[in-house]
């Protein structure tokens, strides 16, 4: 499945938000990551989200499509992102 992920976590948690999506997913801008994953790494990648956050502070969104085969994506301007999965 393709999936992008948004979040807003406190200062204090932020780094660790970061390094944790960056196992799993491409970084594609500040708080937001995007790529192919498997079900059970996505399962993962919920789980470890959710046990950092504090629901009170923080927020994930996650956008799920099947596949990224009928999608498009345009840049405009500054390329944030790296192209590279960082594992």
């Amino acid at each position: 499945m393709f999936v992008i992920v948004v979040y807003d976590f406190n200062v204090k948690r932020v780094a660790k938000a970061l390094k944790i999506c960056r196992k799993y997913l491409y970084w594609v801008q500040n708080s937001v990551f995007e790529g192919e994953i498997s079900r059970a790494n996505y399962v993962k990648l919920k789980y470890e989200l959710e046990h950092l956050m504090h629901k009170d502070e923080d927020s994930v969104i996650f956008y799920t499509f099947r596949t990224q085969k009928y999608s498009s994506r345009e840049e405009l301007g500054i390329k944030k992102g790296g192209d590279e999965n960082i594992i």
